[in-house]
């Protein structure tokens, strides 16, 4: 990791702010893939497929039931312990963070009743990556928050799936499940192949290839939001060396690319993590290249400065001291004090750990299970209710010009 301050660490913050997700010299060859599964449906997603998610010619692209059973069977009572207890954990938080359906209430009866109804979406996309780890939490966290919103259609696809995924889907009782991956799954679930029924939101993390095919189909059909790669921001002023470099490298692991920073006012603090750093990543090589490639340590004059940092930088995982809580307005999901490691949240805490990077935290937090549902607005009038609000309608309806606007309400109410 590479320590700065003063001027180098407000250059080096403008820098983070500015970064977006590297896709020029990937994207015309995803825009192929999209655009081929698009016109040759199956027979584009099959060549694809064979060649780069080792799927075995003449093999099915649906995994059945039985399959996905078996691999719960022959996973370990430890494992399947591990699941329910995650999966249980996952439910509950989004049974609480669910929306209602509810009409406004009224001081009097005015005649005018407003308010919402949910309604889950019909399809979804559940992505699940399959490469060099496995990662059955991805489908843990966006299949139950689908479940949750009652969703009816959900369909995961996963490159190569391992056991282990194919357990959490048995676990979950997932009917639609498909071993595809890359940008040609993206493309399939948003136009729809003969095997894989297209779908209305696309959901979940991926490598460059699915975020950028994302981007490119986010017209044909919704997504959640574009994910690059993993970012961890810790700030602390007084906490423990070893805590806040653990979180550092537990999330530099994931990938060369990943960002991992440690923000303070401490100078004796910021030597610590760096020596904890070191002596934490020795053996984990992916570590060592993320750490060495994207890794900074920020010193801040001030506490104040070093909450505008973060902010500004709007990370995709923050662990903070609770007093500093207040103060986080952009992030993916915030980690308080020192027992709240993010790996906790990367399993089995509860709230979802598919979340946005590439500063996109400025406008969302992480899924959800709003992505799952629509608020539809409700209002309902009485013709006293109309009465009172006529002159106002017609009003304005006739200064904009739409005389058809006004006259559904003039037939409908003696204005005179």
């Amino acid at each position: 990791m590479r320590l700065v301050r003063g001027a180098q660490a407000e250059a080096a913050v403008d820098k983070l702010r500015r970064r977006a997700i590297n896709e020029a010299e990937l994207e015309p060859e995803v825009r192929r893939i999209v655009e081929d599964v698009r016109r040759n449906g199956d027979k584009a997603l099959l060549r694809y497929a064979t060649k780069w998610d080792r799927l075995a010619k003449g093999s099915p692209v649906r995994v059945s039931s039985r399959e996905m059973q078996a691999a719960w069977e022959e996973s370990s009572p430890q494992f399947r312990k591990a699941l329910k207890v995650a999966a249980a954990n996952i439910r509950s938080f989004a049974e609480w963070q669910m929306p209602k359906s509810k009409m406004k209430s009224s001081d009097s009866d005015n005649g005018i009743r407003t308010g919402q109804v949910v309604r889950p979406l019909q399809s979804v996309g559940c992505y699940v990556p399959g490469g060099r780890y496995p990662l059955p939490s991805s489908l843990l966290m966006t299949v139950t928050a689908a479940q949750v919103a009652g969703v009816h259609d959900i369909s995961v696809v996963s490159p190569n799936p391992a056991r282990e995924t194919l357990a959490a889907a048995a676990l979950l009782g997932v009917k639609n499940f498909y071993r595809v991956g890359g940008a040609q799954a993206i493309a399939a679930l948003a136009f729809g192949t003969a095997s894989i029924p297209r779908v209305d939101k696309i959901v979940g993390p991926g490598n460059r290839y699915v975020t950028i095919a994302k981007r490119l189909v986010a017209f044909e059909c919704a997504i959640d939001f574009v994910a690059g790669p993993t970012e961890v921001v810790v700030l602390s002023h007084k906490g423990n060396a070893s805590f806040i470099a653990s979180d550092l490298v537990a999330q530099a692991e994931h990938d060369a690319d990943a960002v991992s920073i440690f923000i303070t006012t401490s100078q004796r603090l910021a030597s610590d993590v760096m020596k904890n750093v070191g002596e934490l990543s020795r053996d984990n090589s992916t570590a060592q290249q993320s750490l060495r490639q994207n890794g900074l340590v920020l010193i801040a004059t001030t506490r104040s400065q070093a909450i505008e940092w973060c902010n500004a930088i709007a990370p995709e995982h923050i662990s903070v001291e609770k007093e500093d809580l207040p103060g986080i307005q952009n992030a993916g999901s915030i980690f308080v004090g020192d027992y709240s490691p993010q790996a906790v949240g990367d399993y089995c805490s509860g709230p979802n750990h598919v979340l946005p990077t590439g500063g996109y935290a400025r406008c969302r937090g992480g899924l959800s299970v709003w992505d799952f549902v629509k608020i539809i607005a409700v209002q309902e009038l009485t013709l006293p209710g109309l009465r009172s609000l006529a002159s106002t309608t017609t009003t304005l309806a006739q200064a904009e010009g739409l005389v058809a606007h006004a006259q559904s309400v003039e037939r409908r109410v003696d204005l005179e």
